[in-house]
């Protein structure tokens, strides 16, 4: 459930009517549901209840500083995957001990503004990151907790582009390799061996691939004790996906059960990196209609969001739904919701039965809290939108929408020109 509902054939988010914070905020925005994100976070952790266990939000997500106070508020721990959403998370209020670092490409000023902060662990990715973060934390005089993040070659049967547990995917490494990096760590002076990461894939609908992963960690985790090093948790990453359209995906309480019951025998501490669950349904686009343009083949509806504000459509063919803002009798039409940018591949939704909306109507592009603002850009030189919160009967702006000055902040002509 989430709190987009109507009233009199009004969108309200929350008690708040979605057509006055248009009216106050103009158009495009994204739209969050505090509620929503409250309920989503609290029911994903009461899944595990009674399971040693550390939920960290994974910040790519959605990095908007109210989300972020609002789960560090309610326990969560972060997942992170740059130094800026280390900085970000720090000022949100998350401890640096409920912080863990994945990500392949970990840069030394990042490794090394971690190992400053005391995060919790690093997820390693590879033997040369292995030796690097062994290296800072030499120079430092720090120590360096660390997991190393093992694919398990499982199919997640998701999006080719988020899919990271297969073996011709860019992220972890083998269990062979695993095993001689877990044994190099083990002997390294300035790294402490805490646990084992594995992250398949993004939008996963179905729980078996979770349970194919972690009985391939188990057996790791028994070969590893048979060499006299000991695993304390289990980071399963996150990859649970949401319903856009038609999927299905596993509850949490399921999820839950396919990672629990197959860990149970061995005293882990599990760590969770939930990301799309708990915002993806949570949060809106809200976007105005700029034309009808009539086609010999098709018929498009122009708005004022496009690509840059939602990337997900144009880079996966990705499916939001859209629903009017104010629903009237006037009929359904079947047609390209596109933008304003000049790409062929600038659409929201694809040939698509809709609302028969006119110049003026709002339309509500649905599950756009995850991997949306995340993943806008100023291409165009378009100015990236605000974003908004609701909560109960009131709503504020969370982030403000650039200026023109914004586009060219830290620019510099230079004197030679």
């Amino acid at each position: 459930m989430h709190h987009f509902h109507y009233q009199q054939d009004e969108l309200y988010c929350e008690d708040v009517p979605i057509r006055e914070i248009a009216g106050q905020v103009g158009t495009p925005f994204y739209l969050y549901s505090h509620a929503t994100l409250k309920r989503h976070f609290l029911a994903f952790d009461k899944a595990f209840e009674g399971v040693r266990r550390l939920v960290c939000f994974s910040a790519k997500a959605n990095s908007n500083m109210a989300i972020l106070k609002l789960f560090a508020d309610l326990g969560s721990g972060l997942d992170i995957v740059s130094g800026g959403e280390l900085f970000r998370g720090l000022k949100a209020g998350f401890t640096p001990d409920r912080v863990v670092y994945s990500g392949v490409g970990k840069r030394v000023d990042e490794i090394d503004f971690a190992l400053e902060q005391g995060i919790l662990m690093f997820n390693v990715e590879s033997l040369a990151e292995l030796e690097l973060i062994n290296q800072r934390a030499n120079a430092l005089g720090k120590t360096a907790s660390v997991a190393i993040r093992v694919n398990p070659d499982v199919d997640p049967k998701t999006h080719p582009y988020i899919s990271t547990g297969l073996k011709e995917n860019k992220f972890g490494i083998d269990t062979e390799t695993a095993l001689k990096a877990y044994k190099i760590a083990h002997e390294m002076d300035h790294v402490r061996v805490e646990g084992i990461d594995c992250h398949i894939g993004s939008q996963i609908s179905e729980a078996g691939p979770f349970k194919d992963a972690m009985q391939n960690l188990m057996a790791l985790v028994d070969l590893l004790a048979d060499s006299g090093i000991k695993i304390n948790c289990l980071d399963m990453g996150g990859g649970l996906g949401i319903t856009y359209d038609a999927e299905t995906p596993p509850q949490p309480d399921e999820y839950a059960r396919a990672i629990v019951e197959t860990a149970k025998a061995r005293s882990l501490k599990l760590i969770l990196e939930p990301g799309r669950v708990i915002v993806g349904n949570a949060g809106i686009l809200v976007t105005r209609v700029l034309y009808r343009k009539p086609g010999k083949d098709k018929e498009f509806v122009i708005a004022d969001a496009g690509m840059n504000d939602l990337l997900r459509p144009s880079l996966y063919k990705a499916f939001h739904a859209v629903q009017p803002v104010q629903q009237k009798d006037a009929g359904i039409i079947t047609a390209d919701l596109v933008g304003p940018i000049c790409e062929s591949g600038d659409f929201l939704a694809s040939e698509r039965d809709m609302a028969d909306v006119t110049a003026g109507d709002l339309l509500a592009v649905m599950s756009a809290g995850a991997y949306a603002y995340t993943m806008s850009s100023n291409y165009c030189s378009r100015l990236k939108v605000p974003e908004v919160m609701v909560k109960g009967s009131e709503f504020l702006v969370v982030r403000e929408r650039q200026q023109y000055e914004d586009l060219v902040r830290g620019e510099s002509i230079p004197p030679f020109l």
